[in-house]
């Protein structure tokens, strides 16, 4: 089989993101991701849920799932459990993983689920006209926050550590060959990977602008970041105002999820036999 490009990954589907979206520099970088670790493109399945992110589905021509909203760890938890020959990953807006999707997050990082999750964290719901997100600065003013939002944000970052992940990283959309890097390092993680994506939406978040990131991002490897400590990882995730990190704040390797299932250790559940044994005791038994 030759190696997949990028005009193997694209699908007819037109793209309807807004001009200048930071979406078009996340699609860019997960097919230079997946160009450049020469898989057949059957090996993956992504895994999208509710929002402008939601689109990606679309446009990506790999397996698919498109679910519903908050729920796209649950569907990649499923399918990679299902079949662990799959490369899974989930694409979550901050509002669709961090709102409804909030109760799936830590069980998943702990757990070490083999899933890479990348959200793509813009601050607002843009496919709902721009109301405040769990990760929208406190003050952001929006339609439904016309005096500014009252609670403090959510840190994915520091989340995803208290919760045991064993990959976590920060992207900026405006840095496509690092953002693929990255990608690419977290593909290849055995284990959960986070990748939180700072992502631009030029029609509704008037603050937190291509401007904006570019004036504060700094990248973690660029200043001897070591990603194997913990503490150091926790201190650089609560960096906010004038600097901004990116890169890998923390990764370490640590057993998969199903490595201590024997059911599911060996080989993909969806290669075992179906041996219905007892089937027609256990119809007895309940009705």
């Amino acid at each position: 089989m030759t190696d997949v490009t990028r005009q193997d990954l694209k699908t007819e589907q037109p793209i309807n993101w807004c001009p200048g979206c930071g979406n078009f520099g996340i699609l860019r970088a997960l097919q230079d991701a997946l160009v450049d670790l020469k898989l057949p493109r059957e090996k993956y399945l992504v895994v999208t849920g509710i929002g402008c992110h939601g689109k990606l589905f679309n446009y990506i021509n790999t397996n698919g799932f498109h679910g519903i909203h908050g729920r796209v760890l649950p569907f990649a938890t499923g399918a990679k459990l299902a079949n662990h020959d799959l490369i899974v990953l989930g694409f979550a807006g901050d509002g669709d993983q961090y709102d409804e999707g909030i109760g799936h997050f830590p069980h998943a990082a702990r757990r070490n689920i083999d899933v890479k999750l990348f959200t793509h964290s813009n601050k607002v719901y843009g496919l709902t006209t721009g109301q405040t997100a769990p990760t929208s600065p406190q003050g952001y003013k929006s339609k439904t926050s016309p005096r500014g939002s009252i609670p403090m944000p959510i840190n994915p970052l520091v989340l995803a550590l208290a919760s045991n992940a064993s990959f976590v990283a920060r992207g900026f959309v405006g840095d496509v060959k690092h953002l693929k890097e990255l990608s690419k390092a977290a593909i290849q993680h055995k284990g959960f990977a986070l990748v939180d994506i700072l992502q631009v939406c030029i029609t509704f978040n008037r603050t937190q602008t291509w401007k904006f990131y570019r004036d504060r991002v700094y990248k973690l490897e660029e200043e001897k970041h070591d990603p194997t400590d913990l503490k150091q990882a926790i201190e650089r995730s609560q960096e906010t105002g004038d600097r901004i990190p990116i890169g890998i704040f923390y990764q370490k390797e640590r057993p998969v999820y199903r490595a201590s299932l024997p059911q599911l250790r060996e080989q993909a559940l969806v290669r075992e036999p179906i041996q219905p044994k007892g089937l027609d005791t256990l119809l007895r038994e309940f009705t």
